[in-house]
């Protein structure tokens, strides 16, 4: 990959990547190492990268690859010497119209703050193929590519996620309901 086409990902995928990174990681400061991390890796894969294939699907496996590798090493030295990650815990990305009343963003701002954290209480194996179907809008079959599972597999995991989401959603507006 030279220079350029690096450019070219960066800037078309960039924000992606980001986002799926931020997501992934549950911090910025993890995400900003792991967005890093990603595109260094790219380039040391450099022939491995097809630019007429989905390179974004390309790059979201590397970033994928690398955060279960942290995750372990990590794991791996919580046994040795326990320590907690700090989340700084911010809904930076929520987008909300500027036509809408206060009312209707507060609103707005507090369902999405809602689906998020009942997204990141979802384990892992249910959690990556929903962030990369609804936020990546990646097809099953890229995502069964990314995570080197069978397509079905994805489509199950897509199923699962959303019947425990639907309950905890439900559950919870009827407690702010009833």
């Amino acid at each position: 990959m030279t220079n350029t086409e690096l450019e070219n990902c960066i800037a078309r995928y960039g924000t992606a990547i980001y986002s799926f990174c931020r997501q992934l990681t549950r911090s910025s400061q993890m995400a900003d190492d792991l967005y890093q991390d990603t595109f260094l890796k790219a380039m040391e894969l450099n022939s491995n990268i097809d630019q007429t294939q989905n390179p974004k699907s390309y790059l979201l496996s590397i970033a994928l690859r690398l955060w279960k590798n942290k995750k372990r090493k990590f794991a791996w030295r919580m046994r040795i010497a326990p320590m907690h990650p700090l989340s700084d815990g911010t809904g930076a990305d929520t987008e909300i119209s500027p036509e809408s009343t206060p009312e209707e963003q507060l609103l707005k701002q507090e369902e999405t703050d809602l689906v998020r954290q009942a997204v990141e209480r979802l384990p892992d194996r249910l959690r990556i193929p929903t962030l990369l179907y609804y936020m990546e809008d990646l097809s099953t079959a890229e995502i069964a590519a990314v995570l080197k599972i069978p397509a079905g597999t994805v489509k199950s995991r897509l199923y699962q996620a959303r019947i425990r989401l639907k309950k905890e959603l439900e559950e919870i507006l009827d407690e702010k309901t009833g």
